[in-house]
């Protein structure tokens, strides 16, 4: 009996053909795709500078920000540039092997900016919780091995998909109704059982950003507790702008990311072309609003940030 070669079924390339249904639109949305993309490279690279370059900066909530910063340009630049040259019709092919880093680098980023959200929320409960030992806790060393567990819990948590889709025959299908790839995106373009690769996404998605969200849950469950119980209304109010900028974050960077996830897998009666939005949301909102949230938030980001702007005197910022 002859053994099938999986690896003379894969397909030299694909063909991403952007959003089924809005074909016409596809000029015009790229339009709001280009800004909000130059406004998330922009964004986080001035984060990630304005918090490098200034010594008084280099505390772990600044830190875990310039983390974030970093996550949100991979997880943007890894999709969006390749949904623009669809949009403007430059080249919608992409080989195989092209394909599968492009999943890696998005799917990778995605897990590690949720692990610093979930560290992120373990800070704001020190700090609020249990002050006295906040120093002791999150030393320079913790913050770098919490970085490098951010890359390495994404990296082993994607990587086997890597493997999973490589095994997969895909019978000379080629034609991808999505901007960028994706797991089950690919996966579902095969011509054999994908169970192992619904499961295991299935499965990464709870037990990663699923178990993050709900940790996140109890940390904050528990310091809005403890701000309660703060005798000073002033006090109360100073812990609940602490977490403020963080818990806007949260919500920003769950919901279309959680919303596209299920219905994606259980929304059948969804249009196609509402999942791709979806999809190409949760890649480009958070990274866009990430650095404006904690820009407009963080008084001192936002001195600094006025300071690269007008640090010659030649003109000064408004004063409010």
């Amino acid at each position: 009996m002859a053994v099938v070669n999986h690896t003379s079924l894969q397909p030299a390339s694909f063909l991403l053909m952007g959003i089924p249904g809005l074909e016409e639109l596809h000029i015009w949305l790229s339009i709001p795709f280009c800004l909000m993309y130059l406004a998330a490279v922009f964004g986080n690279s001035i984060l990630f500078f304005v918090i490098v370059t200034e010594q008084s900066l280099h505390e772990p909530m600044y830190l875990f920000l310039a983390m974030l910063a970093v996550a949100d340009l991979v997880l943007s630049s890894s999709t969006v540039p390749k949904a623009l040259s669809i949009f403007w019709s430059l080249s919608k092919e992409m080989s195989f092997h092209a394909c599968l880093t492009q999943m890696f680098f998005a799917h990778v980023s995605f897990i590690a900016e949720s692990t610093i959200l979930l560290a992120m929320a373990f800070d704001r409960y020190i700090a609020i919780c249990n002050p006295l030992r906040y120093a002791a806790v999150f030393t320079r060393s913790v913050m770098a091995k919490i970085g490098l567990a951010a890359i390495a819990r994404g990296f082993f948590v994607i990587f086997p998909t890597i493997f999973l889709l490589r095994r997969l025959p895909y019978c000379g299908r080629k034609l991808m109704p999505h901007t960028y790839c994706e797991h089950m995106g690919i996966a579902r373009l095969a011509c054999a059982d994908i169970a192992v690769n619904i499961w295991y996404g299935f499965a990464t998605t709870l037990l990663s950003p699923g178990v993050d969200i709900l940790l996140i849950g109890v940390s904050y469950v528990l310091i809005l507790r403890a701000v309660f119980r703060l005798s000073s209304k002033e006090a109360q109010l100073k812990a609940v702008r602490t977490c403020s900028s963080h818990a806007c974050v949260i919500v920003m960077f769950y919901t279309p990311a959680f919303f596209s996830f299920f219905t994606h897998r259980f929304g059948h009666n969804i249009p196609i072309h509402v999942h791709i939005l979806l999809a190409n949301l949760y890649m480009l909102l958070p990274p866009m609003l990430n650095p404006i949230v904690y820009t407009v938030k963080n008084k001192l980001i936002r001195e600094k940030v006025s300071r690269i702007f007008f640090k010659h005197g030649q003109c000064s910022p408004p004063r409010l």
